[in-house]
């Protein structure tokens, strides 16, 4: 399993994956809002989204996970 993590502190803006999407390495799947700019969060590898860990105007920690997904 991997993990995708916050960069930095933010709202949670925008999901842009479901549960169960394929994941393309490089491919936005949260997208963080902090001092009103947005900072997509893009994952390092492919993968099957398992599980989203916050919804769309969770306030989260830097480190914090967004995304659990699976390595192909």
């Amino acid at each position: 399993m991997k993990e995708l993590k916050a960069s930095m502190a933010g709202n949670v803006w925008k999901i842009m994956v479901k549960q169960g999407a394929v994941l393309e390495a490089g491919e936005d799947a949260v997208i963080l809002e902090s001092m009103k700019m947005e900072i997509p969060i893009a994952a390092e590898t492919s993968g099957k989204v398992k599980e989203l860990k916050v919804a769309e105007g969770d306030f989260v920690n830097e480190g914090d996970v967004l995304v659990v997904f699976e390595s192909f």
